[in-house]
């Protein structure tokens, strides 16, 4: 019995693994043109990368689809592991909340009014 194939024998862990395998190819793909045409500069804290600590450099996809990768670049940028990690936590907040509704973006009701009284007061000093 092979190794690449499970006990009821259907083959998914050899499917499985070609799949990993052709995703990786692809992001290599990708990750090689993206470094190629942008410079190594995080899009977000714009720290610099060097040859030295390029592997610290993740390409993210704009619009989060893995398989929009246009020749041009225009659907990457690229950020560092921290940064990149922040925008996909950020997204998937958004994604489990939704965007807020109308009534709930409306600013916070001051009760304080400082300057209430200053038009009265400077035309009174005019006088």
């Amino acid at each position: 019995m092979s190794s690449t194939k499970n006990p009821s024998g259907d083959g998914k862990p050899g499917r499985l693994a070609a799949d990993l395998q052709g995703r990786r190819e692809r992001e290599q793909g990708y990750r090689a043109k993206a470094l190629k045409i942008l410079p190594w500069i995080c899009g977000r804290c714009e720290r610099e990368f060097s040859a030295r600590n390029l592997r610290q450099l993740t390409v993210h996809h704009k619009d989060h689809d893995h398989d929009h990768n246009p020749a041009d670049g225009s659907n990457w940028e690229l950020l560092c592991l921290y940064c990149h990690e922040n925008e996909h936590s950020r997204q998937e907040v958004a994604d489990a909340y939704g965007e807020a509704e109308a009534a709930q973006r409306r600013e916070p009701v001051s009760t304080q009014r400082p300057f209430e009284a200053l038009g009265a007061l400077l035309k009174s000093r005019k006088k």
